[in-house]
């Protein structure tokens, strides 16, 4: 996937969360991988219509991984990458759970600064990379399987959180 080449030093890169809901996944990620975190704080003036985006952490050159949950429009994180560029991060990649790619999000990642976006297979997407290759796919289902063994032999589940199988 996204290669210690591109990223450089991983440790120098700080996990960002696109809005103010992903906040807990992103500091637990950071905690654990022993890196920075920050967030953006985004301002409404009416429903679903974002006027403002604030940053709150640093990035200064650093390399920003937006993490969040699911990728849609990619309005979100389109918009986030800009912001975190005009911060100064170094360069801008997402990791999400979920690709979606509706509507116009495969040409605004292909026009954005984002590096690469990284989702899991949980939906197709061989027809969407063949239109945007910034996208890499992570396969995710030795994963799926252990947690319906674990649930139908009635084990442990979060321990799988800690001991991801290969």
């Amino acid at each position: 996937v996204v290669s210690t080449q591109s990223t450089g030093n991983w440790r120098d890169c700080t996990i960002v969360s696109p809005d103010a809901g992903g906040a807990k996944r992103v500091v637990s990620i950071a905690d654990r991988l022993n890196v920075n975190f920050a967030l953006i704080h985004k301002e409404r003036a009416i429903a679903n219509e974002v006027e403002r985006m604030t940053l709150v952490g640093d990035v200064t050159n650093r390399t920003a991984i937006i993490v969040d949950d699911m990728a849609d429009t990619c309005g979100t994180v389109v918009k986030a990458a800009e912001k975190l560029r005009e911060a100064g991060a170094k360069c801008v990649y997402a990791v999400m759970t979920h690709g979606v790619f509706s509507g116009p999000a495969l040409n605004r990642l292909m026009e954005s600064c984002i590096e690469a976006i990284v989702v899991s297979n949980t939906i197709p997407q061989h027809e969407k990379i063949a239109r945007c290759p910034k996208i890499q796919v992570v396969d995710v289902s030795s994963i799926i399987g252990e947690s319906i063994r674990r649930t139908h032999n009635g084990e442990s589940v979060s321990y799988l959180f800690g001991n991801v199988p290969l």
